[in-house]
């Protein structure tokens, strides 16, 4: 399978990926936004059931560059999204 190229910016949107690709998504995204001196986050995982949302702050929680991750306020996506900080080197 083919690597997809993508903007690195200060918004993930996970919808277009599959469950299984998100650890891995999460890791070499968070590396790349690092390497652009970006340290805050949106991920927009969507509201749904919540467990895509779960998932998410699960691999957050265990993730060594995530400094502190909370709920999007409502005007950036509220329970649908979560604003991420990751540790400045």
């Amino acid at each position: 399978m083919k690597p997809v190229k993508m903007p690195i910016e200060d918004i993930l949107d996970l919808h277009t990926f599959k469950p299984r690709d998100i650890p891995d998504l999460l890791t070499d995204y968070f590396t790349a936004c690092i390497e652009k001196g970006i340290y805050s986050i949106r991920i927009i995982h969507g509201k749904g059931r919540g467990v895509l949302k779960k998932r998410v702050h699960g691999l957050l929680e265990k993730n060594e560059m995530v400094e502190s991750f909370r709920p999007a306020p409502s005007e950036a996506g509220g329970w649908g999204a979560t604003l991420v900080e990751l540790k400045r080197k």
